[in-house]
């Protein structure tokens, strides 16, 4: 692993239980990163509209969420990336997680085989 890269850092809800193998993932490598808790301190338009042109808005938005599906019908209906964008920016725990900014691309969801081979 290199010493040189950029430090990374993992988005993510603390008491998500993917978000806690991602971190003790990366804690048993002994891999230096930070962390950005959504609920805590929310999210930036430019942040989500990065990641949708890398990954896909479709693939960003957590649509097996609790959060997603108790909106309303209507607010599920007809998405594309302008209104995911509204809706992850409104409620921040419908964004896919973790995603783990490697500084020049980032890794959605967790794998541990994916993080191995990104961080090799």
């Amino acid at each position: 692993m290199s010493s040189e890269r950029t430090e990374m850092k993992i988005y993510g809800i603390k008491a998500c239980d993917t978000m806690k193998k991602a971190r003790s993932w990366l804690d048993a490598q002994g891999l230096s990163y930070s962390f950005h808790d959504y609920k805590t301190a929310g999210i930036d338009r430019a942040s989500l509209e990065k990641w949708c042109a890398e990954h896909g808005w479709d693939k960003v938005l957590n649509r097996a969420g609790t959060t997603f599906r108790k909106l309303a019908d209507a607010q599920k209906a007809d998405l594309d990336q302008a209104r995911a964008i509204e809706l992850m920016l409104a409620q921040p725990s419908m964004i896919k997680r973790p995603l783990l900014d490697l500084g020049e691309r980032t890794l959605l969801g967790f794998k541990p085989e994916l993080y191995a081979a990104a961080l090799a």
